[in-house]
């Protein structure tokens, strides 16, 4: 049965990849509206996550963003389809505009590891073929469920040449190693990580459990930290890649001052974007204690 649900997904990916763009992003967009239009657990979710971050919206201007945020969502969907099954460079085309390009660049050429941080905002698809057309790192990702779509990925997740690393203990170790001996890696920072690998921090109006990974690799000035995101252009015509240094606070010993720096920046571009982010996600699942669940 699993090989049956891989095959199915897989071709359904593959025909989505046979659409002109405008109509990829036009089913993604239908997909959306129907998932904020009928009764589902996604909408449950995004609503739950809004009321949440964005306190300070009156109930229709919330309700306007759910809507907006599951039809981004279900565009990131089908372009990412696009992404997973095209030749990397047609994807690259993709890329209108870039901004502060060159501060990945001296962190290449600083002789130190670098650490490309990025998040669940925009198409981190895309984004993952620019930075690996940047140099050479190690992606590293949370594998897919079925078989058949995890062994698509990684092909297609290598076509520039770099390597991926599935968040097991062998692929953070590999991870690890590759900063250490001045490589690349590419990371995000928002999945929510087990209690003991994660502080709470603030996160736009709440606070969410947060890894203490990323941060804890630029700590004793061995990497360089530099954020990556690929934003949706209001025209639909493709993407502008925004590149940020790491804060300063990243680097610190004190492991709540980096991981709060972090989600700072993270915070900033989601609020920046906000419809942009995959409110679907179950980011919060764990909470301080004392506080219910969400979920």
């Amino acid at each position: 049965m699993e090989k049956l649900k891989g095959a199915l997904v897989v071709g359904f990916l593959r025909l989505f990849a046979l659409l002109p763009w405008r109509a990829v992003q036009a089913v993604g967009n239908a997909i959306g509206w129907l998932m904020w239009k009928l009764p589902n657990g996604s909408r449950d979710v995004v609503r739950i996550n809004l009321s949440k971050c964005f306190p300070e919206l009156i109930e229709a201007e919330r309700e306007r963003l759910v809507g907006q945020s599951l039809k981004d969502i279900g565009k990131t969907l089908t372009e990412s389809a696009c992404a997973w099954i095209w030749p990397a460079h047609k994807s690259l085309k993709l890329v209108r505009e870039v901004e502060g390009l060159e501060v990945l660049q001296q962190a290449l050429a600083s002789g130190k590891g670098v650490v490309g941080i990025t998040s669940h905002l925009g198409n981190w698809e895309v984004l993952n073929h620019f930075y690996c057309n940047q140099c050479k790192p190690i992606i590293f990702y949370r594998p897919p469920k079925l078989k058949a779509v995890d062994e698509l990925l990684q092909q297609q997740r290598v076509q520039m040449g770099n390597r991926v690393a599935p968040s097991t203990k062998e692929g953070i170790l590999s991870v690890i190693k590759e900063v250490r001996r001045g490589g690349a890696v590419g990371i995000p920072a928002d999945p929510e990580p087990s209690r003991s690998s994660g502080v709470f921090v603030p996160f736009l109006g709440t606070t969410a459990l947060t890894s203490k990974f990323v941060p804890g690799m630029l700590t004793g000035g061995k990497a360089v930290g530099v954020f990556l995101h690929a934003l949706r252009l209001p025209d639909g015509s493709g993407y502008k890649v925004i590149l940020e240094a790491a804060p300063e606070g990243m680097y610190s010993e004190n492991v709540e001052e980096g991981v709060a720096a972090m989600s700072e920046v993270v915070s900033r571009y989601v609020r920046s974007y906000p419809s942009q982010y995959m409110w679907s996600m179950k980011r919060f699942k764990k909470r301080p204690e004392g506080e219910a669940k969400w979920y």
